[in-house]
């Protein structure tokens, strides 16, 4: 492979991965985990740990197939759409819970601005994506590339992409939303707002994956 060839490769990889963060599934998780407690720096990190999860989730799955020289089976796809549908729900409604006017009111104001540690949820999340979307990205490497080291290589540059594109998404959406939550009945509402798009789409996501099962 040429030089040209080798970086139009790289830069591909990374802007299909790039590309991939935009996914509604992908924003409206990280979006609920985000918004209790937004800024910033919160938000990239989060972005960067969903990244982290879902990278790695892919590779394991594209050494997992190249090993054993075979294809993720449909019924194994569609039941790891269900699992991330299944997550969108909980995410969701843990939100909604959260989010319940008497339940704010017995908390300190502080306490709805304060930032919470993002811990490994973002990372257990993006892994969880990784999972639904590694059945078409290793179809994909396998279909174009020759050998396992490149097919792991280009995951790899794909999950740089992904990481790098969610980290910037969340980092400047905490920007504004940190101003916006200083009054706690904004950010009552935000994050109602957005557990409530998550249980909706999650129970989108799961119609087609469900109804193969029961074909």
């Amino acid at each position: 492979m040429t030089g040209a060839g080798a970086l139009a490769g790289i830069l591909l990889g990374i802007g299909l991965g790039a590309r991939h963060a935009f996914e509604p599934d992908h924003l409206a998780a990280v979006s609920v985990l985000g918004a209790d407690g937004p800024s910033p720096r919160r938000g990239m990190l989060i972005g960067a740990l969903w990244g982290a999860g879902h990278t790695l989730s892919l590779l394991a799955c594209g050494l997992a197939v190249a090993i054993a020289a075979a294809q993720i089976p449909p019924l194994l796809a569609d039941l790891f759409e269900i699992a991330v549908a299944a997550m969108l729900i909980v995410l969701g409604a843990r939100a909604v819970v959260r989010a319940r006017p008497e339940r704010h009111a017995r908390v300190p104001v502080h306490a709805h601005v304060a930032p919470r540690r993002p811990g490994v949820r973002p990372v257990i999340v993006g892994a969880v994506h990784g999972l639904a979307g590694s059945g078409a990205l290793v179809a994909l490497t396998t279909a174009a590339l020759p050998t396992t080291a490149a097919r792991l290589a280009f995951i790899g540059l794909f999950g740089v992409g992904s990481i790098a594109a969610m980290s910037a998404i969340s980092g400047l959406a905490g920007w504004p939303l940190a101003r916006l939550v200083r009054r706690p009945a904004l950010a009552t509402f935000l994050l109602g707002v957005a557990g409530l798009l998550s249980v909706v789409l999650g129970i989108v996501w799961a119609w087609i994956p469900v109804r193969h099962l029961f074909q």
